[in-house]
Parts: structure tokens; sequence; C-alpha cells
């Protein structure tokens, strides 16, 4: 089914949006701030460029031993992951700064995480945003024939151990942006004549593609090569284990409010209409998890609030703690459901117990 026939009901509890929609307005206004990032998020931004970035300068120039350079490459895993939750996510969604010129910087720090700006706005803005958890429209959901995340894609036997072998496929994320996907995507992206905004040049979106490929491998693994005393294989290591651990922060937190028992995967009718309005869709298919906890909250820049970052993914994430109170409530009042796991572990534990449940052959699964 092609993206352009998917609908959405604008029946039944289509009065929910509305009403929260001005509640969080009446938010903002009462209280005289803007929606988007304040000092908490350009305090956040700056730690985490640190976090990503220092470390690989005391590589460059401190000549450590092989040991300390690889705790240093875990440490860049984690702040590279850091500046795509908070800094990048931000920047590409609008809700950084009010200013345009603002999100597009911070959004093309995505260019140092090995990703591209029109490949990531198409796959979440437009996709994951849109379709969410709907089988062969959300990206999201797609791992080919290695994992099974819907209940609505093929069974292999294979899939019967994946939760015990996912985790270790979800680190190669941001190491297969970094080679294949984003080729992958744009040649796919581009075909269908995809966009968020308007649709760029092809010629000049490829152009950047390679170009800023080219860039990304020469700072990451040929200036290391040149400045460095070490054998190359082992600066490919580095490169590689600072991939996989932003890949398993990355994957992980992605699947704990999309891939959980109590996510929905929703289909369309024959008509390809969705059972749901939209921002009520958003609640059968997102999860919140560890929201009480500041560390969660802070470090994975509010994709712990998912219920809030799908509704209002306009909004940064600085607020979410903040209009959470006001989604529950209204969620609440229109008798519709409000997804949370209390803890990050219940999640965790969620999520790997629905990989079984999706490993298991769908004849003795239905």
């Amino acid at each position: 089914m092609d993206n352009g026939t998917i609908r959405f009901s604008r029946k039944d509890s289509a009065q929910f949006f509305k009403t929260l929609n001005k509640r969080v307005n009446d938010y903002f206004k009462e209280n005289k701030i803007k929606k988007t990032g304040n000092w908490k998020l350009h305090v956040k931004t700056a730690v985490m460029f640190a976090l990503f970035l220092t470390p690989y300068f005391l590589i460059l120039t401190l000549g450590l031993p092989n040991w300390a350079n690889l705790l240093l490459t875990i440490v860049m895993g984690i702040g590279m992951a850091g500046v795509g939750m908070n800094v990048m996510h931000d920047g590409n969604h609008g809700s950084y700064s009010n200013k345009k010129w603002i999100n597009k910087l911070m959004g093309s720090s995505i260019y140092i995480l090995a990703g591209n700006v029109y490949n990531w706005q198409v796959q979440h803005n437009v996709l994951h945003h849109t379709y969410t958890n709907i089988h062969e429209h959300d990206e999201d959901l797609e791992a080919g024939r290695i994992l099974r995340f819907s209940k609505h894609a093929k069974w292999h036997k294979h899939h019967r151990f994946q939760h015990y072998y996912s985790v270790f496929l979800y680190g190669l994320l941001t190491f297969n942006w970094a080679l294949t996907t984003d080729f992958q995507q744009m040649y796919r992206y581009t075909k269908r004549k995809l966009s968020y905004g308007k649709f760029p040049n092809i010629i000049l979106n490829w152009s950047t593609l390679v170009i800023t490929k080219i860039i990304y491998l020469f700072i990451w693994i040929v200036i290391p090569m040149i400045f460095i005393d070490i054998t190359w294989w082992k600066i490919l290591i580095g490169f590689f284990v600072m991939h996989y651990v932003a890949g398993v922060v990355l994957s992980v937190v992605f699947q704990l409010a999309h891939v959980v028992d109590e996510a929905d995967t929703p289909l369309p009718d024959n008509t390809g209409t969705m059972k749901n309005t939209w921002a009520v869709h958003q609640l059968f298919t997102t999860v919140n998890f560890g929201t009480k906890n500041r560390i969660v909250n802070w470090f994975t820049g509010g994709l712990n609030h998912q219920v809030e970052h799908h509704i209002f993914p306009n909004i940064s994430h600085v607020h979410y703690t903040k209009i959470s109170k006001i989604v529950k409530q209204t969620a609440k009042e229109f008798n519709l459901p409000y997804n949370e796991y209390k803890t990050t572990r219940k999640a965790i534990i969620s999520h790997f117990k629905h990989l079984k449940e999706l490993g298991k052959k769908p004849a003795l699964q239905y």
C-alpha cells in the first residue's frame, strides 16, 4: 500500500486533540514561555558536544595507552547518542529554537553523527511520526528478515531467538548509517519523491550525501591514522566501538517507546482508513518510560516522554515533563489510553518479552 492512501479517522474522539491543544497552548501563554528550547537545552548542548568531541581531541593529542583510548571511544559513543537525542532531534523538528537558521544548524549536527538531514527527516518526521507503528508505512518497524518488530511482519524460523540476538544487532544502527543505509534511503525516497517540506534538488542532494560522507570518514578515520602512532586496525576498532555504543543506546531508547506489549500496531481498513484520529492513534502506538527518573529524562532528550513528543513534535523536549500532566489528564477525561512504564527496567523487560512473543510461530501465537 502506498503511504499516500493512508487516512486517519475524523470521527469519535476528534475533540480530544482540540481540547488538548488548547490546554497546552494556554499553559505556554499563562507561563509566558516559548515552546522552543531554553537555557537548559543550551547547557545540555554544550555538555553533549563535550562528551562527544573532547575524547576525540584527547586521543589525537595525548598519546594515551590503548586501554585509555578504548574507554574514550566508549564515552564518544555515549556523547554521540546524546547529541542525536538532545540536539539533532530537536533541531530537525524545528523545536530547538524559534530561529530557523539555528534549528538548521543544530539539525545539521547529524552529519558528524554519520547521518543525513534529508533521509532522517523523511524517515522520522514524515514516515514515523505520521504512520506510527503502521506495518509497511513506518520504516522504524522494518528490520528486513533479521528481526520481527510487528505481528504483521513475515515470520522466519530464526525469529524464535530474536530476543537473544537482537541487542547485538542494535549496535549496528549508526555504523550502517555511515556505510550503507543513507545511500539506500536516498535512492528510495527520491524515487518516491518524498520530502519534509520542499522536495530538494536531486543532484544537490546526492552531492551533499557523497561529500559529507567523505568528510566524515576523513575526520573519524583518516585524521586519526595520520596523527596517532598506532596500527590502522586499532583505529577501525575504535571507530566501530564508538558507533556500536551509540547504536545500542539509540536503538534501545526507540524500542522501549514502540516495540513493547503496550504499543499497538494497528492496520487500516480496506479503504485505507485508520480506526482513530491521528492524535488518538499516537496514544495507542506510543509508550512513555522512566519519566520520574531525572537522569533518563535528561539524557534521552525527552524521548522517554514519547506520548508527548508524538502529539507535540514541534515543542522542545525540555517542556515535556510539565505538559505530560496535561496530556495524561486529558486522555483520562476522554477515556483514552496513556501508556507508560514507571521505570526503564520494566520497559526493557517488556521489550524483550515482546520480542520473544513476536518470535513465536504465528500459528501458535493466535
